[in-house]
This record gives C-alpha cells, structure tokens and sequence, in this order.
C-alpha cells in the first residue's frame, strides 16, 4: 500500500496564481528565494532570471535616475522597488519619486501610492509591462509611465492627461522629454547604441 504524500508545509507560489492580496503579500513573505513577484488583478506574475541584455539596459536607466537624484536631491530614484496600489503590487525595474508632496509614502518594507514617474525594461511590445501593466499605472494615477521593448529596440512613453494615458514622441534625435521632471531626458538611440556617456550627456 502507497503512504500518503507528505503535506506542502509551505504554500507554493507559482506564476498566473490567482490570490487576494493578503494571501499573496503572506505566501510573498515564505518565499524569500523568489526575488521578484508582482500581482495584477489577483494574478501572480513572476520574474526568475534577468538576461543580459535586460540587465545592460536596465543599468543605463537606473545610472541616468541615479545622476539625476544627485542634482535633483528632492527626487529619489529606486530599483526594484515595491510599490502597493490598492489591492496590486508591483516590482518597477525603475522608478523616480518626489520626497516630499507627491502620492507615494515610502515605508519600511514598500511605497503605498503612485510614483510620478515608472520605467519597465521589457522584452518586447508584447510583454504584460507593456500592456497590463500599462493599464494598471494608467489607473493608478502615475504621471509619466516609460517601457523599453528590447526586442524592437523602441521606447514607449506616456504621460497622464486627465485619467488616461496620452502617447509622447521623442524628438528628432530620439530623446524623450519628462513633463514633470525638469531636464530629465532618456536618449533612447544611445540606450541602444550602448552608449552610456550619451546617455548621461542628454541630462546636461
């Protein structure tokens, strides 16, 4: 005779989990080896492993966030960071906050409300950052909401206009422009390009 199966002492997290919040934020807590959950809509969304290319761009976003907060010290950029929007949670691969007056509360374990500014590195326009996610920063009330498609090599940036998210263009030589960030600007041919340098001179 077959002995029972030994009972799951730890309850599983697994991509495409539908979960309430609480339930989700509890099972988040017994998996500390998961390094990045996120959930939308009561869906789990995992994230096991970063490539390189992700990680390459990813460092050229967060060194341009970084050297803005040095000359902005009243912004304060973070990676990776928890944000809590109602019953989602999500892990932006960037974001850029204002400290004082603005609608995201830093806490000790995440932020609570909007930041004015998210970044997503995405692996092409067919990923949930650039759709999903999208919808749900549009209703969350974010102000600015950027995603780098890898794949195509191309740069999506919105910018809320009322309660809806409105399509801006870079300019002739690829820079976008943030409405909200004076002097902040993503030169998106040189994140392709590789060009670090370049990256950071589009700030001067």
């Amino acid at each position: 005779m077959a002995s029972p199966r030994p009972k799951l002492r730890i309850p599983p997290l697994n991509q495409g989990d539908q979960l309430s919040h609480s339930e989700f934020e509890r099972r988040r807590g017994l998996h500390p080896e998961i390094k990045k959950a996120e959930l939308i809509n009561g869906l789990v969304f995992l994230e096991m492993t970063v490539g390189p290319a992700h990680a390459d761009v990813h460092k050229m976003v967060m060194t341009l966030l970084g050297v803005y907060e040095a000359r902005h010290p009243e912004t304060q950029a973070l990676d990776n960071a928890t944000v809590v929007l109602g019953d989602d949670e999500v892990q932006p691969d960037a974001l850029l906050r204002r400290r004082e007056g603005g609608r995201a509360v830093l806490g000790d374990q995440n932020i609570q409300g909007p930041p004015e500014l998210v970044i997503e590195v995405a692996a092409s326009s067919s990923a949930y950052d650039a759709n999903l996610k999208r919808l749900l920063y549009e209703r969350a009330g974010v102000q600015e909401y950027a995603v780098l498609q890898i794949f195509e090599q191309q740069v999506d940036w919105w910018v809320a206009r009322g309660d809806r998210f409105q399509r801006v263009l870079p300019d002739s030589a690829g820079v976008f422009s943030s409405t909200l960030f004076d002097g902040l600007r993503l030169n998106a041919t040189a994140i392709w390009a590789g060009e670090m340098a370049a990256v950071l001179a589009a700030l001067d």
